[in-house]
């Protein structure tokens, strides 16, 4: 049997993603050196990020199992180092661009991210699950994906995705967790068990910028901001540091809940935002007849779609209704967006009907540089 050439084994070893920066590690210049014996033992040495590395076994499974699939390898020995700081600003130069610079990468003239900022008029209305499946939804399709849970107060983002890992500090760059393909930052990620965050207008808008700024999420299709309820300092502050971000208002039926959620849309009016749409949740309950029960009444989602058309003076469509669904419910505490453990119920189809029109929602052309000089 001949030995694995090296030209094979690094071949293999492109397809190790690493799990937070999901990118190959190759790539990221996590391989140190990689070596095989004449009777097939392979040898390689990847370079974690930092020492507590919590994704180092899964690495290592990663890696183990692609040099096993190598023709010739028969023994598979994996060894860990962490990097040098000068290795470490390589890898953050290369992520950030030349000269490491700390910005909101989504401003940039040539970013193609859809940003949605996903607002409500008041809490309760199931705004935080519809954001999640959202974003699982899309993923699912192929697209990369982010979440900011700006509810800062009232975080909840980790749990209904199932998150316990804390992210991953690279020197000032915080590397976020990742779930069903979706990569995630909350305040929540960084306080001990179910401590309360009383922070005032100043400390709200620093921890924003932070999150938008410090925490790499690479080149995104698409990022999904949890807003808290109504119009206070989060949504200001997000109008400031992401104004391309385009509105989704999440509402519920009952007429009350669509005067309440007509102000978070309005506010688009005084901060130059578009508004991508609306969305009523708890639509109906399907009955086992067929029929549908109308708990909450009808019509709230339809007529705060026709109340902001005619505040901002364009068209604001109403993307979708959600039905009340036992399983999506059960998807929140258990972690497990319902989009994707039942995908065939009627409110995992509403959300993936929702997912594909914000994902066919062209980005524009406004503010991109296009690269053409007059001659």
């Amino acid at each position: 049997m001949s030995t694995p050439s090296v030209e094979a084994l690094n071949a293999a070893l492109a397809t190790v993603i690493d799990p937070e920066l999901r990118r190959p590690i190759t790539e990221l210049g996590m391989l140190d050196s990689v070596e095989a014996s004449p009777d097939g033992t392979v040898r390689v040495v990847v370079l974690l990020t930092i020492a507590g590395c919590p994704l180092r076994e899964t690495i290592t499974a990663d890696a183990r199992a692609a040099l096993t699939r190598v023709p010739g390898v028969t023994r598979v020995e994996v060894e860990l180092k962490v990097m040098t700081q000068a290795q470490r600003d390589a890898l953050k130069e290369q992520l950030r661009g030349a000269g490491g610079q700390r910005g909101i990468p989504f401003n940039e003239p040539g970013s193609l991210t859809k940003v949605f900022a996903v607002a409500s008029g008041k809490g309760g209305v199931g705004k935080s699950s519809v954001t999640v499946n959202l974003a699982c939804a899309l993923a699912a399709q192929g697209l990369r994906v982010g979440i900011v849970d700006a509810d800062v107060h009232g975080f909840s983002v980790p749990a209904l995705m199932g998150i316990t890992q804390q992210p991953t500090r690279v020197d000032d760059m915080i590397l976020p967790p990742v779930a069903f393909g979706v990569k995630v930052i909350s305040i929540g990620m960084f306080v001990y068990g179910n401590k309360a965050v009383a922070w005032r207008g100043p400390m709200l808008h620093r921890a924003l910028e932070q999150f938008l700024t410090d925490v790499y999420f690479g080149d995104l299709d698409a990022l999904f901001l949890d807003l808290p309820p109504g119009t206070g300092d989060i949504a200001i502050s997000v109008a400031q540091l992401l104004p391309n971000a385009e509105i989704l208002v999440v509402t519920t039926p009952q007429a009350a809940a669509a005067d309440v959620a007509e102000r978070a849309g309005t506010i688009a009016t005084q901060t130059g935002q578009k508004l991508a749409g609306v969305v009523e949740n708890m639509s109906f309950l399907e009955m086992p007849d067929g029929g549908r029960m109308e708990l909450f009444g009808s019509g709230g989602g339809r007529v705060l779609a026709q109340r902001l058309s005619a505040a901002v003076g364009t068209d604001v469509p109403l993307l979708g209704q959600i039905p009340l669904d036992i399983r999506l419910r059960e998807g929140g505490d258990a972690g497990r967006p319902v989009v994707l453990t039942a995908p065939e119920t009627a409110a995992a189809q509403a959300l993936q009907g929702i997912a594909g029109k914000l994902n066919a929602k062209p980005r524009g052309l406004a503010g991109m540089s296009l690269g053409i000089q007059p001659k």
